[in-house]
């Protein structure tokens, strides 16, 4: 029985032009729709047509070249602030999730884009969180070393922190406008942080009003152990990795134990991981197009596979499982660790070839091949089953992927009484069911 008093939650997270490595060969795409302004409004609307709740903007701050110093395919290119700041124009009601990395910023130009971004939006703004895997990044923001894992995820939580003392540093009640004594905010009503911690040092406040969803809310992408605590501590939802429904059942229940470790609520956190799919009208349709963009793809599925779990592509084979060096190790990735737990898991579990892993997951995530009720079924039996809140929705191929799941995937979960027919508020948080956050005036010390 579906439990009526929860609500699933959906976000569309595009990566140019979607999620398989031939997406943009398929003769129903247009290849540089990853920067032409109409194909993103485009998709936008689409989501807010099916009530979607937010579009996740991942993001890259480098570029990767092969062999021959070329691309195989679209990179994720437009800055996703400046971005979802023309999406906010053109749209009413849809969540604006960015990724920005804590490893290459500064929290004071962080924290003023997401409240600009939030306030112009009418409060449907986010922040995804993120410390950059790979080190290839390191390189293009001067002499800014790529720091260890561990010192990453420090940094990080510091980070937050400040950034969250800066969206603190003005009262809700803080501007007055009074024209007739000259008085443009309360006394007292402002305040400088004065953070001094063991990454920033940072005076403040803010030069921006709280606001309207009080912050901006809180995402957070990665599934190490760093990464969970992270967003245990900080955030209001996380985009993790899940291939199975025993692997997400577990993540959640750690997620929330962490989570109550920490003084919050134990389900104060939005679980929504990655879902990639390849939608036909029948499975018989489904398997079609998936192959169609196998074939398109050829070897270059292998090389993507081979750079996500961080190993040479000499290693893997296509009919063969994994390295057994490869299921027995304990070495850190050089690149997403929680993206080789997840296919590790998987591959220890089952004896399957690459190929085969390959027709279970796409890009880290879990991947769903199949009709409109197959996939519908998929997403409910997870749900029901407490292993998540919802999940972030990576089509195949854009924008032809989305439409179809607004048009034949979302009547079916609207039927079955798990989502929304209509948006029942205006900001991020009220499609999350999230509170407004309280002003927390902090003690002038370090935040670390």
């Amino acid at each position: 029985m579906t439990d009526r008093s929860r609500t699933l939650h959906l976000g569309l997270n595009v990566l140019s032009d979607g999620m398989h490595p031939a997406a943009w060969q398929a003769p129903y795409t247009d290849p540089l729709g990853f920067i032409r302004p109409a194909q993103w409004t485009h998709l936008a609307r689409v989501a807010e047509r099916g009530t979607l709740d937010a579009i996740f903007l991942a993001d890259i701050p480098h570029l990767t070249l092969d062999a021959s110093g070329s691309l195989g395919k679209p990179p994720l290119a437009l800055d996703p602030i400046v971005l979802l700041s023309t999406l906010a124009g053109q749209t009413t009601h849809i969540g604006l999730i960015g990724t920005v990395s804590t490893s290459f910023e500064a929290p004071y130009n962080v924290a003023r884009r997401f409240s600009s971004l939030d306030h112009l939006s009418g409060g449907r703004a986010a922040w995804n969180v993120v410390t950059t895997a790979d080190a290839a990044a390191a390189a293009n923001f001067g002499d800014t070393p790529h720091l260890p894992r561990e010192e990453r995820y420090a940094r990080a939580s510091e980070f937050v922190d400040v950034v969250r003392a800066l969206w603190d540093s003005w009262d809700d009640d803080a501007l007055l406008a009074d024209k007739s004594t000259g008085r443009f905010t309360r006394p007292g009503a402002v305040r400088p942080i004065n953070h001094r911690g063991r990454f920033f040092d940072v005076a403040g406040p803010l030069n921006l009003p709280r606001s309207p969803q009080g912050q901006p809310v809180l995402f957070q992408a990665g599934g190490s152990s760093g990464g969970l605590d992270l967003a245990a501590r900080h955030a209001d939802a996380v985009f993790t990795s899940q291939a199975t429904l025993e692997d997400a059942l577990a993540y959640t229940r750690d997620l929330r134990r962490r989570t109550a470790a920490y003084g919050r609520p134990e389900d104060a956190v939005r679980v929504m991981p990655g879902l990639s799919f390849v939608l036909g009208g029948t499975h018989a349709e489904a398997l079609a197009r998936s192959r169609e963009l196998n074939e398109l793809a050829g070897e270059r599925r292998l090389q993507n596979f081979a750079w996500q779990i961080g190993v040479d592509v000499e290693e893997l084979a296509w009919d063969r499982p994994l390295p057994q060096w490869l299921l027995e190790t304990q070495t850190q990735s050089r690149n997403a660790q929680g993206a080789r737990d997840l296919v590790l898991k998987l591959a220890r579990r089952e004896p399957l070839t690459v190929r085969q892993l390959l027709e279970r997951v796409q890009s880290w995530h879990r991947l769903v091949i199949g009709s409109p009720e197959q996939l519908a079924t998929t997403i409910e039996e997870w749900f029901v089953a407490g292993a998540v809140d919802g999940f972030n929705l990576m089509p195949d191929v854009e924008p032809s992927g989305i439409e179809a799941f607004v048009d034949h995937v979302v009547p079916i979960l609207r039927r079955r009484g798990i989502f929304r027919r209509e948006y029942r508020g205006s900001t991020l948080r009220d499609h999350l069911g999230l509170a407004v956050p309280a002003v927390h005036q902090r003690e002038e010390s370090a935040l670390s």
